[in-house]
C-alpha cells in the first residue's frame, strides 16, 4: 500500500465516513430485527397450520376441531376490489386535473391539500364515516359498506402517486402531440396517460397493500361473517361479511387453540398476499422505468 494511501485512509474526513457507514449499517439490521423475527413467528406458528384445507373451508363453531377462513380470503379480496373499483377511477381524475388540467387552481390547491391530510387519517375515522354514511343509510353491515372505507383510504395513495407520475411525463411529449394536431384530451388519454401508467400502476398497488391489512374501518362496516359471501348462486353483497384482518383480531383474543391457530395462519396468509403486492409494485415500476 503507498504512503499517498495510508495517508488518505487516515485522514479525519474519510475515518468520520467510514464510521458513518458503519453506524448506518448497524442501524438497517437493527431495523430489521423485529421484521425479521415477526416473519419467523408467523413462519413457525402459521405455517405448522397452514394447508389447503384452510384456505378454502368456513370458520370452525367455539368447540370444534378443524376449520379454516376460506370466506374471509374471498371477502377481502371482494371488499378491497370494490375499494379499488370506486378509488381508482376517482383518483385518476383528480390526478389528471391537478396535473394536467387546473394545476395551479384554487380547487386543484385544495384538493392536494385534503389527499395530503387523508393520508394522515386514522383507518377507523374512515370506519366511522363509511358507517354513517353508508350502514346507518342501507341499515346493515356489508362488502359495499366495508369497501367504500377501504376507497377512503386509497385515494389520496393514489391521488398523489398519479399526479407525481403525470407530472414525470416529458413537456417535449406533449409538445410533439400538440404539433400533430391532437387536443388536449387526446393528448392525456392517448400520450400523457399511457406513457405514466406504470407509475400510476405502482401506487394502485400499494393502496391496495394498505386496505387489505386494515382491521378498524371493517368492525364499523362489514363487520364479520362465518359464512360465504357467494350463497345460492347470488353474491351477498349486502351483508356483513368476513376480512382476514377482522378474523385475526377476533380469534387471537379468544381461550380456543384451534382459534389461535388459525388467527397466526391467517396472518401468514395476509402478510403473504400484502408482500405478493409490494414486489409486484416494485416490478411493474422497474419496467416502466426501463421501458422509458
Amino acid at each position: 500500500m503507498s504512503l499517498d494511501l495510508k495517508r488518505s485512509l487516515l485522514r479525519r474526513r474519510t475515518l468520520v465516513s467510514q464510521i458513518l457507514s458503519g453506524l448506518t449499517w448497524v442501524c438497517a439490521i437493527i431495523a430489521c430485527v423485529p421484521l425479521f423475527s415477526v416473519l419467523y413467528m408467523l413462519i413457525v406458528r402459521g405455517g405448522s397450520r397452514l394447508n389447503w384445507e384452510v384456505l378454502v373451508e368456513l370458520p370452525p363453531a367455539a368447540f370444534d376441531p378443524g376449520g379454516g377462513f376460506g370466506n374471509a380470503i374471498v371477502g377481502t379480496l371482494v371488499m378491497v376490489g370494490i375499494g379499488g373499483l370506486l378509488s381508482v377511477p376517482l383518483g385518476i381524475i383528480i390526478a389528471i386535473y391537478t396535473a394536467e388540467l387546473g394545476p395551479h387552481s384554487r380547487s386543484a390547491y385544495i384538493a392536494r391539500f385534503c389527499a395530503k391530510t387523508l393520508t394522515g387519517l386514522p383507518s377507523i375515522l374512515a370506519g366511522v364515516f363509511a358507517y354513517a354514511a353508508v350502514v346507518l343509510v342501507t341499515g346493515t353491515y356489508s362488502a359495499w359498506a366495508g369497501g367504500v372505507a377501504l376507497a377512503l383510504l386509497m385515494v389520496p395513495t393514489v391521488v398523489l402517486t398519479a399526479e407525481v407520475a403525470l407530472e414525470m411525463v416529458p413537456r417535449a411529449m406533449r409538445e410533439a402531440a400538440f404539433g400533430m394536431g391532437c387536443n388536449r384530451t387526446q393528448v392525456i388519454f392517448k400520450v400523457v396517460l399511457p406513457t405514466a401508467w406504470p407509475a400510476v400502476q405502482t401506487g394502485v398497488m400499494l393502496a391496495v397493500a394498505r386496505a387489505s391489512g386494515e382491521t378498524a374501518p371493517l368492525l364499523f362496516t362489514a363487520l364479520f361473517s362465518d359464512y360465504w359471501i357467494r350463497q345460492g348462486g347470488e353474491w351477498q353483497f349486502m351483508e356483513p361479511t368476513a376480512s382476514l384482518a377482522v378474523l385475526i383480531y377476533n380469534y387471537s383474543g379468544m381461550p380456543f387453540d384451534n382459534q389461535i391457530e388459525l388467527a397466526w395462519a391467517a396472518s401468514l396468509v395476509l402478510v403473504m398476499m400484502i408482500l405478493f403486492i409490494n414486489v409486484l409494485s416494485r416490478i411493474i415500476s422497474a419496467r416502466g422505468r426501463l421501458d422509458n
